[in-house]
This record gives C-alpha cells, sequence and structure tokens, in this order.
C-alpha cells in the first residue's frame, strides 16, 4: 500500500458515532440530545468539526431517535446504525454515504462535547505531515480504568480493549481516545476485516488499525496534551461536569474578548449568546439563546434573557425577564419584576417594573407605568399592543389587545383600555369612584 503524500489540501470528511442507545443516562431523551448552555451535546462536536475544515459529515444515528437526532445535526448527513454491534460496525454503516470519496476521513464520538476545532485540526495536520493511513489520538492516566490501552511495541501499534487484556497491558498507562484519522482508502478494507472474537462480541473500531498495518499502510499515534477535551459523556454526573468546563471555556471567552462579566460563578451563558465589548453582565443572570448584548448594555442583576437583543445602552434587570423576541433599543430599560415577549421597545423607553408587555410595539420615550399588562391573548390568537412614542401610561393599566395608543397620548391609572387612544389624548376606562359615609359604622349596626 502506497501511503498518501503528505499534503494539507486533501478533501475531509468525518464520521459522527451516535449511534449509541445512552442507557446510563436514564433518560427517555437520546444521550447525544442532552443539552448544554443551548446546544445538544452532539452540536458541540459538529461545532468543533465543521471548525476544523470537514466538507462533508456523516452521523450515526441510532433507529429509535433517527429523525430527532437527523432534526438536530443539520445540514449534515444521518444513517441509521440498526443494531448497536460496536463501533467499528457504526463506521462501517456510515461508509456507505461516502462511496467515492478519498481523502481522509475524521472518526470522532458524538458524545465527546469538549472537543476543540483546534484539536481536530492539529491531529488531520499531524496525520497528513506524517503520511500516515491511520492515526489515532491517545493519552495517558494514572489510572486508565476502562480505557483501551495502546500497545506498541517493534515500531507497531496495537488497541486492547480493558475487557480482552492481559495483566501486563492493563498495567499501561497510555490509552486509546477513540479519536481518529483514516485514509479513505485505507479504511474501507480495513473495515470489511474486523472480527467479533473480543469480549463484547462486536466490531472494535480499533482493530482497524492493525489491519492498515498490515496491509502495508504507515499507522501513527498523536497524543493529546489534555485529556479533558476528550470527556466522554455517559452519564448525568459525567453530563454536569462538561457543562462546568464548557461554561468556564465560553465565560472565558467572552471576558477576554472584551465583555464585563462581573461574578463569572453566578452568570450563566449560552453558546450562541453574543456580547460585544463592554457590555456588562452582573450577577446571577442568565443569557439564553440567541440573546446579544450591544457596547455599553447591561443585564441584571438576576435576570433571565432568552433569544433578546439590547442595543447600546440598553438595560434589563434587576430580576428581569426578557423572552425571545424581545428587542430593547438604544436606552431603553425593562425593570425589576417586569416581563416581555416579542416585544419592540424604542430608545430610551422604560418598563421599569411590575409589568408584563408582549407582542407588542412601544415608540421613543414612552413610560410604561407599574403593573400595566399588554392581554396579547383572546384564548384563540395572539394581537398586538402598539404603543406609540412619548406616551404615559398610568399604573395599573391593561391594554386588550388589539388596541393602539396614539403618540403624546395618556392612559388614567387602573384603566383597562379596549379602544384605541388617539395622540395626544387620555383614555380613562373605570368606573366613577363612590364613597359611601359611615359604611363602617353601619355594618357593625347591621
Amino acid at each position: 500500500m502506497t501511503p498518501p503524500a503528505p499534503t494539507a489540501d486533501r478533501p475531509l470528511a468525518c464520521i459522527v458515532m451516535a449511534g449509541g442507545k445512552g442507557t446510563r443516562m436514564r433518560s427517555a431523551t437520546p444521550k447525544v440530545l442532552h443539552p448544554i448552555w443551548g446546544r445538544p451535546l452532539v452540536g458541540w462536536v459538529l461545532a468543533a468539526v465543521r471548525g476544523a475544515g470537514a466538507e462533508r459529515i456523516v452521523v450515526v444515528v441510532p433507529p429509535d431517535a433517527a429523525d430527532a437526532v437527523g432534526a438536530a445535526v443539520g445540514d449534515a448527513e444521518t444513517v441509521v446504525q440498526e443494531n448497536q454491534l460496536g463501533t467499528g460496525d457504526a463506521v462501517r454503516v456510515a461508509m456507505p454515504a461516502l462511496d467515492g470519496f478519498s481523502g481522509d476521513v475524521l472518526v470522532v464520538s458524538g458524545d465527546t462535547p469538549l472537543l476543540t476545532a483546534e484539536l481536530l485540526g492539529d491531529l488531520v495536520a499531524a496525520h497528513r505531515a506524517s503520511g500516515a493511513q491511520a492515526t489515532l489520538a491517545t493519552f495517558r492516566l494514572d489510572e486508565p480504568g476502562g480505557y483501551g490501552r495502546v500497545i506498541r511495541a517493534g515500531g507497531s501499534i496495537r488497541i486492547v480493549e480493558a475487557r480482552d487484556a492481559t495483566d501486563d497491558e492493563l498495567a499501561v498507562r497510555e490509552v486509546n481516545a477513540g479519536l481518529y484519522v483514516f485514509a479513505a482508502d485505507a479504511l474501507r478494507p480495513a473495515l470489511d476485516g474486523l472480527g467479533t472474537d473480543n469480549a463484547q462480541g462486536e466490531l472494535y473500531l480499533p482493530d482497524a488499525i492493525p489491519l492498515v498495518a498490515a496491509a502495508g499502510g504507515l499507522v501513527d499515534a498523536a497524543e493529546i496534551a489534555d485529556p479533558a477535551l476528550l470527556l466522554g459523556v455517559n452519564t448525568r454526573v459525567e453530563l454536569a461536569e462538561a457543562a462546568a468546563l464548557l461554561r468556564a471555556r465560553l465565560l472565558e471567552a467572552h471576558m477576554l474578548a472584551g465583555a464585563g462579566i462581573v461574578d463569572p460563578d453566578s452568570t450563566y451563558i449560552d453558546a450562541d449568546v453574543v456580547l460585544e465589548p463592554d457590555c456588562v453582565v452582573h450577577p446571577g443572570t442568565v443569557l439564553r439563546g440567541a440573546t446579544h448584548l450591544a457596547a455599553g448594555a447591561e443585564a441584571g442583576p438576576h435576570s433571565v434573557l432568552d433569544g433578546a437583543v439590547l442595543e447600546a445602552g440598553a438595560q434589563a434587570g434587576p430580576f428581569a425577564h426578557l423572552r425571545p423576541g424581545t428587542h430593547l433599543r438604544a436606552g431603553a430599560r425593562v425593570g425589576a419584576f417586569a416581563e416581555t415577549k416579542n416585544a419592540d421597545v424604542g430608545a430610551r423607553s422604560k418598563i421599569p417594573h411590575l409589568s408584563y408587555v408582549g407582542d407588542a410595539e412601544i415608540g421613543e420615550d414612552t413610560n410604561i407605568g407599574a403593573g400595566n399588562i399588554t392581554a396579547n391573548y383572546d384564548g384563540v390568537d395572539k394581537h398586538r399592543t402598539v404603543i406609540g412614542s412619548r406616551v404615559r401610561t398610568g399604573s395599573d393599566c391593561v391594554f386588550v389587545a388589539p388596541v393602539s395608543v396614539g403618540d403624546d397620548a395618556t392612559t388614567g391609572a387602573g384603566s383597562i383600555i379596549t379602544d384605541d387612544v388617539p395622540p395626544g389624548a387620555l383614555g380613562i376606562a373605570r368606573a366613577r369612584q363612590v364613597v359611601k359615609e359611615n359604611y363602617a359604622q353601619r355594618r357593625r349596626d347591621d
């Protein structure tokens, strides 16, 4: 077998093994769909793979969750592993999707969310620089436990699963990371040669390594310095461990890019959140989804923002809840115990406290009084409230949508606004107050 010439421009494909049942998660949710900071496990893996330059991605999915996993992997191809017969079977099932492909194939597990594009890129680069036809990633542990051992002897490399290893082999501390790069033309015949003569009766992908070597191909191993990047998730305990490491990574990246995070230990930020330099996130704040804070915007303390956009100088909090579709224009503010949803709040407008504003449009320099509610749902459909610029609404007003309040208008406290209020007008919708003198004495007399 002639090794491929070392080159950086061979095409790269990737097979993501995500067909396992994940029974140790004790969950009805497929393992690779468990979320971490706004992405499923497999989504983190795919982000790393795409960042490493994979042109084609094939995800191996389980038969009982093929649709759910397929919906989570975006434009990646999916193939169903009908029977869970091991890692070798997973890759063998995937290879027909790469018929005619002649390049390098990166093989990763779908439950390793800490992988980075840099790590994968370095592994592929090492594989290509050596001219190898099979390269495996390894790392060292003082207590290797159930990891497959990497056995080096006479220039050859092979992997022995822990359950199949001898006592001498179990003493080896270099272990298989479960991360590989193969030349596609060397991988196909090696997969055909896999057998099930092992303790599990499965097809082990590591057994392809000596088969590549036996066919005359060069086999290489690249040791990974930071084993934490290779952490696999099999239980909810490991899921929490991975989430903690990813959270620290996200927060560090935001702070190094210039975002102000006052107390990282109490701040939680999803992967797709955008924080511009000089925004400020106060303690106890959760930022979810596609939330975007511009320079000078502030969130928190003790607030939840989910899919919200805050322009320069906008503020949310303390104790605010901004739901998807909220857009605070420059200098706008949502204050304590206020909730917004699908609401466009104009520049410098304020919803200071104790209000719900949903499915609404608010102009500039408007003040929404305490305890205001946009009643947007009639039991069948959602309707929109439009409040103009420079409006002053009294406390405890309810706007029964669809309804509009014109520019420079005012609403009286305690009003239930069911009809449009023209620009510059005062809208009052409440019963006239009646005072009954000596009411308490008459009750006592009765």
